[in-house]
């Protein structure tokens, strides 16, 4: 099984989040992207359907949004 890959922005939500997934699925079984960090993963996130942030996409491509931190286009500016 592939690995599952959570988007976020740094929030207090979005951080809150990332320590909860983490505990859920283990951290060998997620890549964590923080887009406030690496501003070159937005399109990638955007290709995978990820509309807001927290959100985890699944190994099968699954988009999983986690309660709500902010919307990509307001990360993008």
């Amino acid at each position: 099984m592939g690995k599952s890959v959570f988007y976020h922005a740094g929030c207090p939500v979005c951080v809150s989040a990332e320590h909860d997934i983490i505990s859920l699925v283990g951290a060998d079984n997620v890549e964590i992207v923080y887009l406030s960090k690496d501003m070159t993963r937005l399109d990638e996130a955007e290709k995978a359907g990820v509309k807001s942030v927290p959100a985890l996409v699944t190994p099968s491509g699954k988009v999983l949004h986690i309660n709500f931190g902010a919307l990509l286009s307001d990360i993008k500016g």
